[in-house]
């Protein structure tokens, strides 16, 4: 059993995350190894600054841009799309491992009627025209359906035909997403770009429990804390209730895979992967390079992934207001956490405008709004601390590509 304050707790979490001291992923590669240490990142459609998986990445990665992202997913073929927690993206080498969830499609959707045929005449004009949407492809008609991946929502009724051919072939692994343009997912044959010795590899792990275990290590792996309790944390972990959960934990502990941590101030243990051992000692001996960072985290960032957990630890209330009826908001549609240092500082609601916005010489010119910053209760405005917002916001904006920011008076 480790001993931590609650402090080093933080600090620990912080820097498995790369949010603390000096960056530890950079550039493209950076962005890979940090997906490949969280095992996935979540994503979301949204677009008010950045969507949710590059603004995850722009908070850790220096020198990140969206274009990088975009290159590990459709063309080094890195990354893919995937649902995994909920929505997801997450290393390509992790294919195997979810073969249980494709093969469970694939007898899914036996169970309803054309929609084999609809399967064969979409992989027929893909393998001849390449990539379609659901808008291009030619296949016409409606056919009753609903997603197998049950774990990203369940839905059902009459469906577009080629819509839902392209997304069956896309659970049971037939298909990838080839690209995005917008909101809009165009697909093709995953035989076409994923190597033949990938996608013909067994499952790893066909017992249920081992798949579990595995999974669970990867949800640990990516907040770097996490207790045995109910949690967002482990969405999309089918089977994966109380007893399960307790008896995958003391597996792991009795393996070796895991170390319990005892938290000053905290009732309930937190556990974190044996590997990171040896960071939690350089926390321990303050060994933290670099000064305080201030940044922009995503509102489905790994770090928040336990909301309970982060307001014991940073004592820091986060909810995505998205889905709150306007009236009932406290803050605004998207607001992203602010933090500062091994703190959060606060929230900020920031958009990136462009369509009306033109500079001095009346060329088009793209704007970052910073529509409202509020600060914590007790958070001291200092000239260290607003030096360094004012850096984080100059870099959200370039991250945007915004030239020019208009910011609250305050």
């Amino acid at each position: 059993m480790i001993a931590l304050t609650n402090r080093q707790a933080r600090q620990f979490i912080l820097r498995k995350q790369g949010l603390l001291g000096t960056y530890r992923f950079k550039g493209k590669q950076g962005a890979l190894e940090y997906v490949r240490q969280a095992g996935c990142i979540q994503f979301d459609p949204v677009d008010v600054c950045g969507k949710n998986a590059e603004l995850t990445l722009q908070s850790r990665v220096k020198g990140f841009t969206k274009d990088m992202l975009y290159a590990l997913l459709y063309e080094d073929r890195s990354l893919v799309d995937y649902p995994d927690k909920n929505l997801s993206i997450w290393p390509v080498e992790d294919w195997p491992y979810f073969e249980r969830y494709r093969r469970a499609a694939r007898e899914g959707g036996r169970r309803f009627e054309g929609l084999d045929r609809l399967e064969e005449q979409t992989v027929s004009w893909l393998r001849e025209h390449g990539p379609a949407s659901s808008d291009s492809l030619p296949v016409e008609g409606e056919v009753y359906w609903h997603s197998h991946i049950h774990w990203s929502g369940n839905w059902g009724g009459k469906s577009n035909a080629a819509r839902a051919a392209l997304e069956q072939l896309y659970s049971t692994g037939e298909l990838i997403i080839h690209h995005k343009k917008g909101a809009r997912k165009f697909y093709d044959l995953a035989e076409k770009y994923l190597p033949r010795t990938l996608l013909d590899a067994p499952d790893p792990l066909p017992d249920d429990a081992a798949h579990q275990r595995w999974r669970i290590l990867r949800r640990i792996g990516a907040v770097g804390l996490l207790w045995d309790r109910p949690s967002d944390a482990w969405l999309g972990i089918p089977g994966l209730k109380a007893d399960q959960r307790k008896d995958a934990f003391r597996k792991l502990m009795e393996e070796g895979k895991l170390c319990e941590v005892r938290v000053e101030g905290m009732r309930d243990a937190l556990y974190c992967l044996s590997e990171d051992a040896p960071l939690l000692e350089e926390i321990r001996k303050e060994r933290i390079p670099g000064g305080k960072r201030c940044e922009l985290l995503a509102p489905l960032d790994c770090l928040l992934w336990d909301r309970r957990l982060i307001r014991e630890l940073f004592g820091f209330e986060y909810t995505w207001e998205i889905y709150t009826p306007q009236a009932k908001r406290k803050y605004g549609f998207y607001v992203l956490p602010l933090l500062y240092g091994d703190r959060f500082a606060g929230r900020v609601e920031a958009a990136a405008k462009g369509e009306e916005t033109f500079s001095e010489g009346g060329k088009k010119e793209r704007i970052l709004l910073v529509k409202h910053i509020w600060l914590e209760e007790g958070m001291r405005r200092t000239k260290a601390f607003d030096a360094a917002l004012d850096r984080c916001i100059r870099r959200f904006a370039a991250f945007n590509g915004c030239g020019r920011t208009v910011r609250p008076q305050e």
